[in-house]
């Protein structure tokens, strides 16, 4: 029997206006009440967002922007991720 595959975490990479990368979790709640999703940044790293504001605020980083990000959160275990522009929950959930 094969080892099953972790689950895929969604990532949004968003740009701010002084060019930090910001990466997005919208399917991971940082607070008990879901109200704010998880993010991660180089300085700060992990920390709850709120979705809509940070999408609000921010532009979309190309690939080549997020690619050092990207090798980050890869180098501290989200190995399966997948990269999205923009995230729509499932019915029911959050």
């Amino acid at each position: 029997m094969s080892e099953p595959k972790d689950p895929l975490t969604v990532v949004i990479f968003r740009k701010w206006p002084d060019g930090e990368i910001l990466a997005l979790f919208p399917g991971e709640p940082s607070d008990v009440v879901g109200r704010l999703c998880t993010s991660y940044q180089h300085i700060g790293q992990h920390s709850g967002a709120d979705y809509a504001g940070c999408m609000a605020r921010t532009k979309r980083a190309t690939a080549a922007e997020y690619a050092p990000l990207l090798k980050e959160l890869r180098q501290i275990g989200y190995d399966n991720l997948q990269i999205r522009l923009r995230w729509q929950p499932r019915r029911g959930s959050r």
